[in-house]
């Protein structure tokens, strides 16, 4: 009954039930998309774009629009700034995304400084306030978690494909242009929704964590992002639970645990744990 009692608590504010909506959410999509930037060794994308995005913030807030479509414009651009110095000079994308952040980063306090715009709340932007989301935070997520698990039903096989073998994909006629386009656009929403959650700095660790703990106990894509999204959800919802009876901020709360649950995978995992692989070794050996 204690046990009961200390689950259901927490769900008579309903500020605890949308903050929880809005876990649920954030575990499955950023599972689904983190699968194919670990796949893709692209996992810095997301921490670049999560930076840029304070251009379009600080833009949509003088001009009175929605901030998250001013993050999400120039989220895109940040991304379209890095491939366009990959493709069309010898820079690495390693480096292209050293500069474009630092500098998307300069541009969005400089616009906060000339457009008046000191009211943008950086440490909301930054760190996320879950606790402070509205109906309408977690209808605007759930309409983008939904866009995205349905676009990406609908073209599984093909991003698959351009996912492990790109050339191989742009070799039999695949839009690889356009397969990254839409794959950047999906890491910008997921970053603009976690804004709300985790905030900027910590939107990684949903993007990253649960799709690389994923990783290191199956082998197949659909796998990492069914395992992902679970993992995601536990860690999201058990965040909360722990900030509210530790009287904890919940972000932070929310990446420890996505954290913890991906050490356990890196020690104990059957196939790739660091301390399960000396076992096997040691058995070998015997």
């Amino acid at each position: 009954m204690m046990l009961l009692d200390g689950l259901f608590a927490p769900l008579e504010f309903e500020f605890m039930r949308n903050a929880l909506m809005i876990a649920f959410l954030m575990g499955i999509l950023g599972a689904v998309v983190g699968s194919y930037l670990i796949v893709q060794q692209m996992g810095m994308i997301g921490d670049v774009i999560s930076h840029a995005v304070l251009p379009g913030v600080s833009i949509a807030f003088f001009l009175g629009l929605n901030l998250s479509i001013g993050a999400f414009i120039s989220g895109i651009m940040s991304a379209l700034v890095m491939a366009a110095i990959r493709t069309q000079s010898r820079i690495k994308v390693d480096t292209a995304m050293a500069l474009t952040l630092p500098t998307f980063l300069g541009v969005g306090v400089i616009l906060i400084s000339v457009l008046k715009t000191n009211r943008v709340d950086l440490s909301h932007i930054l760190f996320g306030d879950i606790l402070g989301v509205r109906q309408e935070d977690v209808l605007q997520i759930l309409i983008i978690t939904l866009i995205i698990l349905v676009l990406n039903q609908l073209f599984y096989k093909e991003l698959q494909f351009y996912t492990f073998d790109p050339l191989g994909a742009k070799a039999c006629g695949l839009p690889v242009n356009i397969m990254y386009f839409g794959l950047v656009c999906a890491i910008t929403l997921t970053i603009v929704a976690s804004m709300q959650t985790v905030g900027a700095l910590l939107v990684m660790s949903l993007l990253v964590g649960p799709a690389i703990t994923a990783y290191l106990l199956v082998k197949e894509l659909y796998q990492m992002m069914i395992l992902g999204s679970v993992l995601g959800i536990f860690s999201g919802i058990s965040g909360m639970y722990i900030s509210y009876y530790l009287d904890i901020p919940s972000g932070p709360a929310i990446v420890i645990v996505v954290f913890i649950s991906f050490v356990l995978a890196l020690l104990f995992s059957p196939t790739q744990g660091i301390l399960t692989a000396k076992k096997n070794n040691l058995k070998k050996v015997l």
